[in-house]
């Protein structure tokens, strides 16, 4: 196999954090959406709040298909805690302190830490079929 390949788990793996990117962006849109409902008072965010929420779930249990639970839910609510205060201060004008910031990073962290140990995790598994057939060693005598 050529250095140009694409490796198919490889693909595989790229593909449930496309999904998990596309459901945080929903995940972010449910939480801003909820905050404009008035107490689910008003019928248009009440009514994009249920649809980010439900395309929030269906895309995220798509991600989940190629990344562990635990990983992939982790950086969801990660990504959709700082998505969500980012464009809460833009938004809604809530205040932006040195404090959040921190945390951000520490999240970002965590998040490129897991999507790392993933990548590992694939590599490993896509060797894995590889040393299984190799041939056999000699008999020692």
């Amino acid at each position: 196999m050529s250095s140009t390949t694409a490796n198919p788990a490889n693909a595989t793996v790229s593909k449930g954090w496309a999904w998990l990117l596309f459901s945080s962006l929903f995940e972010i849109t449910f939480a801003l959406s909820t905050n404009a409902t008035d107490g689910f008072t008003k019928l248009g965010p009440s009514l994009l709040t249920a649809a980010a929420a439900s395309c929030g779930i269906y895309t995220l249990s798509q991600a989940l298909k190629t990344i562990d639970v635990g990983v992939g839910y982790t950086v969801w609510s990660g990504i959709g805690g700082v998505g969500t205060v980012v464009f809460g201060t833009i938004i809604y004008g809530e205040p932006m302190t040195v404090w959040k910031v921190l945390a951000f990073i520490l999240i970002i962290g965590g998040a490129l830490g897991l999507r790392i140990s993933d990548n590992v995790a694939a590599k490993k598994a896509a060797a894995a079929p590889a040393a299984e057939t190799a041939p056999a060693g000699l008999p020692v005598s």
